[in-house]
């Protein structure tokens, strides 16, 4: 994988697209990144990660952070393009997050969504051809072409030192979550917890299978009762924890006593039971017989009784069969009453309805007959026929009127129009020369608006030159103090530092003689005698004082370095504001900028009107040719309207006179039609009704003869007398269900007394049912104890027979569930490092990655080695850790010169950037075989060189600078300013009020 071109905008602290040009950085093969803090020198490495997978590493993508620039400018899109070959294939990535923008139409914000973009270059066709706008698409294509995560991808191409540093001093677990995220061994994690997951299952079965056997046993206990101890067993019931190995043996002997003692009691209860069936039947019949006799003495004595209630009820039946007769006569007479009764009716409403007709007659005819209201009747009708001619001329009438009306108003709008346009063409010629003059004061403000503009824009930049140049001044002058301050410091440190060095090279033979060991020989004459050793004297500097002076030295040089580039700098910022400020004050420039601005301001505000000043100048000479033809087309109105009025005038006088004459006395023609038509009806509905009253009268009379002639032939005296014969339906079946009843109930009574049985019984001696159902129900009681305790005994065997089955076949389970959780118990011990077996009390997780971890201290030491000189290499350990720490995962490192395996805590800083570099390095190559052998043409390292002497430095940058080989490229993170001076091509991030910019350097190296 090789990147190309990295183009973003606001994005992190960039306010502006930056582009960063990877092609020229990586033709030396090695390039710095470098810049201060807090610049973006980390936001550069987030731009490529979040180009490939869609977000930022770690903690800044977190959802309190956002990825857009703070200082972009609120129409600026945030926006990453990656341009890269990975695979043969040269892609683009493009990506944008959902962030707010203005809205399009109106004001405030709207939310865009995110959005990507994938495009591959066709070499054939010499342009980007479009892959996919898919989120997820993209995401799947990062996959397959690198074959890593974004942890993986950050952790082979963005180098983190500080994390190797920590995972150098890491313990095992700690080792093991990073190694697990990278090789993705979460199959064998799986493994694992599968493993337990079915040695609890299995335990869990197993002690399933012991409770139900236990309560199994329970229930024997309970099903057997006293029925073991009875049988003369002294054996308790079973008792027991799940997991006992003996509860099942101790189940089954418990199992065999119960049934033994079971068979026994049944036998008893069964004899029992024979006996008190036999005694309960004997009871039974006397019982029977007693209750017959019993019933049959209370049968015949109350027929007696009631013989003697119904002969008490006897006049009530005459009564009613005597009613029955009559109603049975009256019912001759029945139909001549309902005619009579339907003929009053109808003549009573007959009248009632010519009384009310007769009240709505006018005066004079509320007498009179039905051949007279007919008459009226036919007249009104013949008058309402006239109405209908009238009735057309109203409405003309009403037409005419509101026509006159609507033309009075058109009248008093063309008047309107007249009084607005009287102006003369004096008023309209003064109002064109204000607005003329308007416009032409405008268009003179605009162009004095440029002139100051001109002015304005260097004076501007000549006050902000004097003000830089007044600051720069007192900043200059600290800067000369610093530096001879610290010219002065380090002159005095190499002063000392020489001195010390000098009193060491004095007392150098003290020292060695201080090496000296006896029968070894001496480092400088080879002899194996050592006479006379020289003493050190008093105050004697070792190595370690003359070190300190040395880096106290170098460190205050790099300080007196550091303040005279500051001072330079300075000289070269200061001239140069000065060329640009000259001579003037600052006071005088702000003046001039004032008064400048003051008229600029006042010019643009004149000349902001000039639109307005034209928009009024024409809105005028349009309404001034509009109201000119308003005034022709109102005076052309008026001339026809004035003829219009006349004419309708002349005949609405003609049409009211008619219109008096037939209306009469009404409010109009209408309203005297509605008079006459309602007229007409009331009188022809009270000649329907006087109609009525006669022929009703004539059939009362009828009904009435018809009603006499048919109660004298039924026997009655008047029809008054046959109607209160008649009965209700109702009152007739009453009468008819009490006569059946009596005579029916008078003929059984008479049946049951004459019975033989009846007169046997009354004339014994009265039955004694108490004694016989007392002693029945005492045999009847023995029988159902004795039928209770020879089922209960029966069942009891039953129940601990299949009880003792069941428990056999609880017992047989058991066996094969018992050999699963040894089997599986035993294997989830030994991959959790728990079991006896496992010597070294390595989970499988942890084996697979301690295979891993010796693969990445291989390639580790070989990088080691040579910034080393040879002296370290890692190695992994699988040493047993103390305690109840787990093993499998240490490091160490081996030191050459001393032959021993020593732990890494135990590292300098500077030898602990060695080991963690070379880690890093082997870890990414280790990553890149797993992830399928994808090339990384191009990787970065971040920090950690400020630790390293020149030396050192000298030897990590040639292990660097060995990755280039096969057109590899390093990139470097870095605030070391020796690296600046050693590395020719360099990208720089400048921090700015206004965000941060990128500049690449590809000169040679600054001195």
């Amino acid at each position: 994988m090789r990147l190309h071109r990295l183009a973003l905008t606001a994005f992190g602290p960039f306010a502006t697209a930056q582009e960063v040009d990877f092609d020229a950085l990586s033709g030396a093969g090695l390039f710095l990144l470098h810049g201060p803090t807090g610049a973006g020198k980390t936001s550069v490495l987030d731009a490529v990660c979040y180009a490939l997978y869609g977000s930022v590493p770690g903690a800044r993508q977190s959802p309190g952070v956002t990825l857009r620039s703070d200082y972009a400018a609120p129409g600026t899109a945030t926006e990453v393009t990656l341009e890269l070959t990975v695979g043969g294939r040269r892609l683009e990535f493009t990506r944008r997050p959902a962030q707010s923008r203005p809205k399009k139409k109106g004001t405030g914000l709207t939310t865009e969504k995110a959005r990507s973009e994938l495009r591959e270059y066709d070499a054939s066709s010499g342009g980007w051809k479009a892959l996919s706008r898919s989120h997820q698409e993209i995401g799947e294509e990062v996959k397959q072409l690198l074959g890593m995560t974004q942890e993986q991808f950050c952790q082979v191409v963005l180098l983190p030192q500080g994390d190797f540093a920590r995972f150098l001093r890491a313990d095992a677990e700690a080792r093991g979550k990073l190694l697990g995220r990278l090789f993705d061994t979460r199959r064998f994690a799986a493994v694992e917890e599968r493993l337990a997951e079915l040695r609890r299952a299995a335990e869990q079965r197993v002690r399933a299978g012991d409770e139900r056997l236990l309560a199994v046993a329970q229930r024997i206990a309970q099903a057997a009762g006293d029925g073991v101890a009875g049988a003369g067993s002294d054996a308790p019931p079973p008792e027991g924890r799940p997991g006992d190995v003996g509860l099942a043996p101790a189940v089954l002997e418990w199992a065999a006593l119960a049934r033994s003692a079971a068979r026994e009691r049944a036998d008893i209860a069964a004899s029992a039971l024979t006996a008190a069936e036999r005694r309960e039947a004997a009871a039974r019949s006397a019982l029977d017989a007693a209750r017959e006799l019993a019933a049959a003495q209370q049968r015949f004595a109350q027929t007696l009784r009631r013989e003697a209630e119904l002969e008490a009820r006897r006049p009530e039946h005459d009564l009613a069969e005597a009613s029955l007769r009559g109603a049975h006569r009256a019912e001759l007479v029945a139909p001549a009453l309902s005619l009579r009764d339907e003929a009053d009716r109808a003549h009573r409403d007959a009248a009632r309805a010519y009384e009310s007709a007769r009240a709505l007659l006018p005066p004079g005819s509320a007498e009179a007959g039905a051949g007279q209201l007919a008459s009226l009747e036919r007249a009104l009708r013949q008058e309402l026929g006239a109405l209908d001619a009238a009735g057309r001329d109203e409405e003309r009438d009403a037409a005419i009127t509101a026509e006159r009306a609507a033309l009075d108003r058109q009248a008093r709008a063309d008047e309107e129009i007249l009084a607005e346009t009287r102006g003369g063409p004096a008023d309209w010629e003064s109002e064109r020369r204000a607005l003329q003059g308007r416009v032409e004061a405008s268009q003179e403000a605009a162009a004095r608006a440029e002139r100051l503009a001109g002015q304005l824009e260097p004076a501007v930049q000549r006050l902000a030159a004097a003000r830089r140049r007044d600051t720069l001044d007192e900043a200059l002058t600290a800067a000369r103090h610093r530096l001879t301050d610290t010219g002065t410091r380090a002159g005095e440190a190499r002063e000392t530092w020489l001195d010390l060095r000098e009193e060491r090279l004095r007392g150098m033979a003290a020292e060695l003689a201080a090496r000296l060991v006896d029968g070894a020989p001496c480092d400088v004459c080879g002899s194996a005698d050592h006479p006379a050793p020289a003493r050190p004297a008093e105050g004697q500097v070792d190595s370690a004082a003359e070190d300190a002076a040395l880096t106290e030295y170098q460190r205050a040089d790099a300080v007196r370095e550091e303040a005279e580039r500051a001072h330079a700098a300075l000289r070269e910022r200061c001239a140069t504001a000065r060329a640009q400020a000259g001579d003037a004050t600052v006071a005088e420039l702000a003046a001039l900028v004032g008064r400048l601005e003051g008229e600029h301001a006042e010019a643009r505000r004149t000349a902001a009107g000039t639109h307005a000043a034209l928009e009024a100048l024409a809105h005028a000479e349009r309404e001034h040719r509009e109201r000119l033809a308003a005034r022709h087309e109102a005076e052309r109105r008026v001339a026809a309207r004035t003829s219009r009025c006349e004419a309708l005038e002349s005949e609405q006088d003609a049409l009211r006179a008619g219109l008096t004459r037939a209306r009469g006395e009404a409010a109009s023609v209408a309203e005297r039609r509605r008079e006459l038509a309602a007229l007409a009806g009331r009188i022809a509905g009270a000649v329907e009704c006087v109609r009525a009253v006669e022929t009703t009268a004539l059939r009362l009379k009828e009904a009435d003869d018809r009603l006499a002639s048919a109660a004298f032939r039924a026997g009655f005296d008047t029809p008054r007398a046959a109607a209160g014969a008649l009965l209700t339906e109702a009152a007739r079946s009453a009468a008819q269900r009490l006569v059946d009843v009596w005579q029916r109930e008078a003929h059984a009574l008479a049946e049951r007394r004459g019975e033989p049985e009846a007169r046997d019984a009354a004339a014994r001696p009265p039955a004694d049912t108490a004694g016989a159902y007392e002693a029945h129900r005492a045999a009847e009681h023995a029988l159902r104890a004795a039928a209770s305790a020879a089922a209960t005994a029966r069942e009891r065997g039953a129940e601990l027979l299949r009880l003792s089955r069941r428990a056999e076949a609880e017992v047989r389970a058991l066996g094969p569930l018992r050999e699963e959780y040894d089997r599986v118990a035993r294997l989830a011990a030994l991959t959790a490092g728990t079991s006896t077996e496992n010597e070294r009390r390595m989970r499988l997780e942890s084996y697979v990655l301690a295979a891993r971890l010796e693969q990445v201290a291989a390639a580790a030491t070989v990088r080691l080695r040579r910034m080393s000189s040879g002296r370290y290499g890692l190695v992994h350990s699988d040493a047993r850790a103390g305690g109840r720490a787990r093993s499998g995962l240490g490091l160490q490192v081996v030191d050459a010169w001393t032959g021993r395996e020593r732990d890494t805590a135990t590292l300098s800083g500077g030898e602990t950037f060695f080991a963690s570099l070379a880690l890093a390095l082997g870890l990414a190559d280790v990553v890149t075989d797993e992830a399928g052998g994808v090339r990384l043409d191009t990787l970065f390292i971040d920090e950690g060189f400020g630790s390293l002497d020149e030396q050192a430095l000298d030897e990590v940058l040639d292990v660097l600078d060995s990755l280039r080989e096969r057109d590899r490229s390093v990139g470097i993170v870095s605030h070391v300013a020796d690296l600046r001076r050693r590395i020719p091509a360099q990208l720089e991030i400048v921090k700015d009020r206004r965000g941060s910019l990128v500049r690449p350097r590809l000169g040679p190296p600054a001195r």
